[in-house]
């Protein structure tokens, strides 16, 4: 790649360090070292002074264990040993989906029709498990931590890790999908029941969604219809906050106070799905700072691969096979091998940069371990921010 071609650098310091900076949202595939680019930049900026409370999405316990805590849940976490000295402090919290939506319910409704709504069967299943209530609540609670920012500043960053990327794309969705749910032809026919009792709404359905409910009813039983129309028509009086709170949220991620980080790896897969959502956050005009290159393969000896295999090659021939000689000749493969890797890594990145020109990026070292600790994500906050480990 020309140095005209030579894509921006990620200044990752800069990005912390700016007050205006209020949430920070990470994204890629799965498999790229997400989750500990999320903590790293949030135990970085609050290394720097900043009060930091980093939000997990994936359901995966690897965020609490390098933070060094036992567990995380719905309610923020001081992680010990950050910011001592300093005005600096770290969070920790993981998205719990159904205790999220349980809150949404009761703050926005009498405690008489919330238990109504608690109880329901209907209601514990989607509020536990329905496909896409993860990432609405993963918005509902992204919203109540903006909330208490401004309201009672318990802290001044918000850093987010949200699942992989297409369901990161469901993350940023989940406004517009709410929005079609609530106007949908569905909910009107759910709530029919209620409106009108059970007789006037056997009139109002075709036979063959008649049909449908009776094969419904054998395989799940006489109440599940009812359970669904009961609950639709108990929430009918929240749309309103649902989609406002929706809309709101979303516009907030398109703020000025916003950023994006999108993470990949120098892999196809992992740079296909990085490409794929820094089009969509260009396209829905949302703030990208930049994207991660994570677990760049790299050598440090000024040797290159082809001259490594040859001094290799020379020595397997020599009469002396001492053992030196030997371990020597299996380094130099090691490293021509290696030095073959960093050039393969290096002409994706530079690949990716040439589709991306305008997109700064930032390139994290492979380590040698994974990272369990916080001295491993302050290794990788220095990667990060270009500095030696």
């Amino acid at each position: 790649m020309s140095p005209r071609a030579q894509a921006p650098v990620l200044d990752v310091d800069r990005l912390l360090k700016d007050p205006e900076l209020k949430v920070l949202v990470t994204c890629g595939s799965g498999g790229v070292g997400k989750t500990t680019t999320a903590a790293a930049l949030a135990l970085r900026a609050a290394e720097q002074g900043r009060r930091v409370v980093v939000l997990t999405i994936d359901p995966a316990r690897r965020l609490a264990q390098a933070l060094g805590l036992t567990e995380l849940d719905n309610t923020p976490r001081v992680v010990e040993g950050v910011g001592e000295g300093s005005s600096g402090a770290l969070l920790a919290m993981m998205l719990d989906m159904k205790r999220t939506f349980d809150e949404v319910v009761s703050a926005n409704t009498t405690p008489a029709k919330a238990e109504q709504i608690f109880a329901n069967p209907f209601y514990q299943t989607v509020s536990a498990s329905f496909a896409g209530t993860q990432e609405y609540m993963a918005m509902e609670k992204l919203s109540q931590l903006r909330a208490q920012l401004v309201e009672h500043g318990e802290w001044d960053l918000i850093v987010v890790d949200t699942p992989p990327s297409r369901s990161a794309l469901d993350f940023l969705d989940a406004p517009q999908r709410l929005g079609r749910f609530l106007d949908g032809r569905m909910i009107k026919l759910f709530t029919a029941p209620a409106r009108a009792g059970g007789k006037a709404y056997l009139k109002m359905v075709s036979a063959s969604f008649t049909m449908f409910t009776r094969i419904m009813n054998k395989i799940l039983g006489n109440d599940l219809l009812l359970n669904v129309s009961a609950f639709i028509a108990s929430l009918e009086t929240m749309f309103g906050g649902f989609r406002e709170r929706a809309e709101q949220t979303y516009q907030l991620l398109q703020a000025p106070g916003t950023a994006f980080v999108v993470v990949a790896s120098p892999e196809p897969d992992a740079l296909r799905e990085a490409s794929f959502f820094v089009e969509r956050l260009q396209q829905d005009d949302m703030p990208l700072a930049g994207v991660v290159l994570n677990r760049m393969r790299v050598t440090r000896v000024g040797l290159s691969a082809a001259r490594a295999a040859e001094a290799a090659e020379r020595l397997a021939e020599s009469p002396d096979q001492s053992k030196a000689v030997r371990l020597t000749a299996a380094a130099l493969l090691m490293h021509a091998e290696n030095d073959e890797a960093a050039r393969y890594d290096r002409s994706m990145m530079a690949r990716f940069g040439a589709a991306h020109p305008d997109v700064a990026q930032q390139q994290v070292p492979a380590l040698a371990t994974d990272v369990h600790d916080l001295e491993g994500l302050r290794a990788v906050g220095n990667a990060l921010a270009g500095a030696p480990g």
